[in-house]
């Protein structure tokens, strides 16, 4: 495993990072424990989950993700192993079961402290903030369309000073956002600067070989001012492994159980997709482990977060961390990307 540090602290974390997002729903909880020994073993220590989890969300099954995490906590001792994240839930439809005052200082107490009673801990090391409260292009919109009646206020300081009470309790170590813009990620710094107020470290947006929008302007203030990318959806919902293009996907794939989630599944994704595998099989790997090796390999990407649904999926996602693509794969890959650019967003 390689390693590194979570920007502006001493916190030691690995390149890949655990994602969960699938236990609890299509993973049963002794599965994710298995996930978490195999994690553990291969060098991982930093584990990523959210109070709605997992996905997709509904009243009967959130926080089933996070009591997977607890138990096994308290089955293994383990704790002090894992650099654990977690989010609260962003306000909107898709939330209202589980609260309706966004990030309110209210709000925010409830959540941390369920969600600590759901992983059976006494502090996260990472809370971050789910999505924004405003109205903004998130979740595969790919353009920003101001709406004058957005009824959200800037309550940017208030959000901090909440998060900094739970900060002083000791119950959160660190913060962090996202699904967040540029234009975000410096409101939350500019507060935090003249405020004297908590600074973010993390942002954790999409990012994968289908969807390279973060390298626009939020590369930039990722790179310029220490904000972390921790990159989801590396493998964008399982297409970049091939088992779609290729019509091999097993019956309990996501994007076959779930195929509303359409985020990577254009003709234009299907297309791009084809032409990586071919890079990838040139050149004696696996797209996965291509895509992933992409990721991790960003300037300003802190951690890659992984997840499997089968322990098989699992080990190739995190031996992809032993590859170092060449220039010469890196300018096959960036010749597609310049003929179909971001086709997913």
């Amino acid at each position: 495993m390689k390693y590194t540090i979570l920007p502006n602290t001493n916190i030691k974390i690995s390149k890949i990072c655990l994602g969960t997002m699938t236990w609890g729903n299509q993973n049963t909880e002794a599965e994710g424990h298995s996930q978490m020994d195999m994690a553990i073993h291969k060098g991982v220590n930093f584990f990523d989950t959210a109070e709605l989890y997992p996905v997709p969300a509904t009243a009967e099954t959130q926080g089933r993700t996070s009591n997977i995490i607890g138990t096994w906590f308290k089955k293994t001792g383990n704790r002090d192993k894992i650099v654990l994240a977690s989010k609260i839930a962003g306000p909107g439809d898709y939330t209202a079961h589980i609260r309706t005052n966004g990030f309110s200082a209210e709000a925010i107490k409830e959540a941390v402290n369920s969600e600590l009673a759901r992983l059976q801990t006494d502090y996260i090391d990472l809370y971050q903030l789910h999505w924004p409260e405003r109205q903004t292009n998130t979740f595969g919109v790919r353009d920003y369309k101001h709406n004058p009646n957005d009824s959200w206020k800037d309550n940017f300081n208030e959000t901090l000073h909440a998060l900094d009470a739970i900060i002083k309790e000791g119950k959160i170590r660190h913060i962090g956002i996202s699904n967040e813009k540029a234009w975000g990620m410096m409101r939350y710094l500019e507060e935090s600067k003249h405020h004297n107020l908590p600074r973010i470290i993390t942002i954790q947006n999409a990012y994968s070989l289908l969807n390279r929008v973060f390298e626009g302007d939020a590369a930039e203030v990722s790179i310029r001012e220490n904000i972390g990318l921790l990159a989801y959806s590396p493998m964008a919902f399982g297409v970049l492994s091939g088992k779609y293009v290729k019509g091999i996907a097993a019956d309990n794939a996501r994007l076959k159980l779930f195929p509303r989630f359409a985020r990577y599944s254009s003709e234009q994704s299907a297309e791009a997709t084809k032409r990586y595998l071919k890079i990838a099989e040139e050149n004696n790997m696996t797209l996965a482990q291509m895509s992933l090796a992409f990721v991790t390999q960003q300037p300003f990407v802190t951690s890659t977060i992984i997840g499997a649904t089968n322990l098989e999926q699992l080990e190739e996602n995190i031996e992809s961390i032993n590859i170092q693509l060449s220039e010469e794969i890196l300018e096959q890959i960036n010749t597609v990307h310049s003929i179909i650019p971001n086709p997913a967003s």
